[in-house]
C-alpha cells in the first residue's frame, strides 16, 4: 500500500469520523433545541421548596416527556436546579427541553384564574377558596383579613372588609403575595364603582358600603337571582319607612351561621347587626354579595311590598305583601304546607 493511498484511506476515516461526530452534536442540538419534548398539555407548579429531580419527575408524569435524557441534558446545562423560579407553568405538546428549562429560569408563567363564586359567609371560606387557587396560604389570608393596619391601605376594616370582594373570576399570577392579591381585588371594586353606579346609589340614598350591606341581607334571604331586585326593594321599603328590617339572615350572622334554623329565642341576641331588634342597616355587609345583588340595590324594583315569606311551593321562591295581615296569611299558607309535609314524611 503506497503512503498516499494511506494517507487517503487515513483521510477517509477521519472525515467519517468527523462527520459522525458532528452528526451526533447536530442531532443533540435538534432533539434539545428544535424537537418538541412532550405528548400532551400539563400545568406545572413549582413551588419554593421543590428540587430539580422533583420537577423533572412531575414533567415525566404530566405532561409526557418524550426524551428524559434530552431533559436531563438540557436542565443540567442551563443550571434549571439553581435557576428555576417558583410559578404556574403551562406545558405545551409543542415546547421544546430548552424552551421548558429557559421558561423555568426565567420566570414565563401564565397566569392563574382565581375564582370567588358561591356562598361566602366567613373570613375562613376567603382564606380557603383564595389559598386553594394561589399559592399564598390560607394562615396568611386570614391574617390579612383580621389586620386593621394591613386592611387601611385599601380603605377597610376587619369589620366591612366583605365589600371588598366582587365574587368573579380573575386572571392573577399563582406566585402573587397576599399583598398582590388584595391589590387585584381594590383595583376591580375601584372599577365597579364607577361614578355611575356611586350616581344609582346617591339616588337611592346610600353610599357604596351601605349598597353592600343591603345586597349582602339580599344575597342571604333567596339564591333565586331573579328575585334579588324584589327583595332589594323590600328592605328599601322598608329602611326608608324607619321600619325594623327584621331580615333573618342578620340574625343567622350574629350566630356565625351555626343555626339550622332562626327560631323566635334567637330573634333576642343582643347585638348591633340583629335587624329585629335595631332599626337601620347593620354596621358592615353579613356575607360577601354577588356583584347581580350590589346592581339589583341600586336598580331595585319599584312596589310597595314590605313583607315577603318562603314559598309553600318549597321552589326557593318567595310570596310578598304589602300589609302585615297579607304576610300573616301567606305565612300561615306556608306554615300549613310544612307541617303537612312533615307529617307525610313520618
Amino acid at each position: 500500500m503506497t503512503v498516499r493511498l494511506k494517507i487517503g484511506i487515513g483521510m477517509i476515516t477521519f472525515l467519517t469520523i468527523l462527520s459522525g461526530i458532528a452528526g451526533f452534536v447536530c442531532g443533540r442540538y435538534y432533539s434539545d433545541n428544535r424537537k418538541p419534548n412532550f405528548s400532551q398539555k400539563y400545568v406545572l407548579y413549582i413551588r419554593p421548596d421543590m428540587n430539580v429531580e422533583q420537577v423533572m419527575d412531575s414533567l415525566s408524569k404530566g405532561a409526557g416527556v418524550l426524551r428524559s435524557r434530552s431533559i436531563e441534558r438540557v436542565f443540567r446545562k442551563e443550571e434549571v436546579g439553581r435557576k428555576m423560579k417558583p410559578g404556574r407553568y403551562v406545558i405545551e405538546p409543542s415546547f421544546t427541553s430548552i424552551y421548558v428549562a429557559r421558561m423555568l429560569n426565567f420566570g414565563w408563567q401564565t397566569p392563574q384564574n382565581l375564582t370567588l363564586s358561591g356562598t361566602i359567609r366567613t373570613k375562613g371560606q376567603i382564606a380557603r377558596k383564595i389559598s386553594a387557587q394561589m399559592m399564598a396560604d390560607s394562615a396568611s389570608i386570614n391574617a390579612a383579613l383580621d389586620s386593621a393596619e394591613f386592611l387601611a391601605a385599601y380603605g377597610f376594616t376587619p369589620e366591612n372588609v366583605f365589600a371588598l370582594f366582587l365574587p368573579d373570576t380573575y386572571q392573577i399570577y399563582w406566585t402573587s403575595s397576599v399583598s398582590e392579591i388584595f391589590d387585584r381585588f381594590k383595583k376591580e371594586y375601584d372599577l365597579f364603582w364607577n361614578e355611575e353606579r356611586k350616581g344609582k346609589a346617591k339616588v337611592q340614598g346610600l353610599d357604596p358600603m351601605q349598597v353592600s350591606v343591603v345586597a349582602s341581607i339580599v344575597s342571604g334571604e333567596t339564591l333565586k337571582s331573579f328575585e334579588y331586585p324584589k327583595i332589594a326593594g323590600v328592605y328599601l321599603n322598608r329602611y326608608r319607612k324607619g321600619m325594623k328590617l327584621q331580615a333573618d339572615p342578620t340574625v343567622a350572622f350574629c350566630f356565625n351561621y351555626e343555626l339550622d334554623r332562626v327560631l323566635k329565642k334567637h330573634l333576642a341576641v343582643d347585638s348591633p347587626y340583629n335587624t329585629y331588634k335595631y332599626a337601620g342597616l347593620p354596621p358592615a355587609p353579613i356575607n360577601v354579595p354577588p356583584k347581580a345583588c350590589l346592581d339589583a340595590v341600586l336598580d331595585p324594583d319599584e312596589h310597595g311590598y314590605l313583607y315577603f315569606c318562603a314559598s309553600p311551593d318549597f321552589d326557593g321562591t318567595h310570596r310578598f305583601a304589602v300589609t302585615y295581615g297579607e304576610h300573616l296569611k301567606n305565612a300561615r299558607i306556608f306554615q300549613r304546607e310544612l307541617t303537612a309535609r312533615r307529617r307525610a314524611q313520618e
